[in-house]
């Protein structure tokens, strides 16, 4: 199994928040995942990212990739 960690859409209409999670790469985009690791709102100017650098961190030493978007968005949590 290929776990990769990217977003999930939540939220209403025209006002999505997004969670970072850890899933295998063949499921749909907002289908079933392993595990949830963070959140990221666009819509707030502070405090937009939030996640658990430690079980972060854990996906990566074991295999996991990273789709460029969450790349970024961790970049700019740190």
């Amino acid at each position: 199994m290929s776990v990769i960690l990217r977003l999930t859409r939540r939220g209403a209409k025209k006002k999505p928040f997004y969670r970072i999670v850890a899933t295998d790469s063949r499921k749909a985009r907002d289908g079933k995942f392993l595990e949830t690791l963070g959140r990221y709102n666009p819509h707030l100017s502070e405090n937009q990212v939030s996640y658990k650098k430690e079980r972060v961190d854990y996906w990566l030493s074991e295999g996991a990739t990273v789709s460029d978007t969450v790349k970024s968005i961790l970049k700019k949590g740190l």
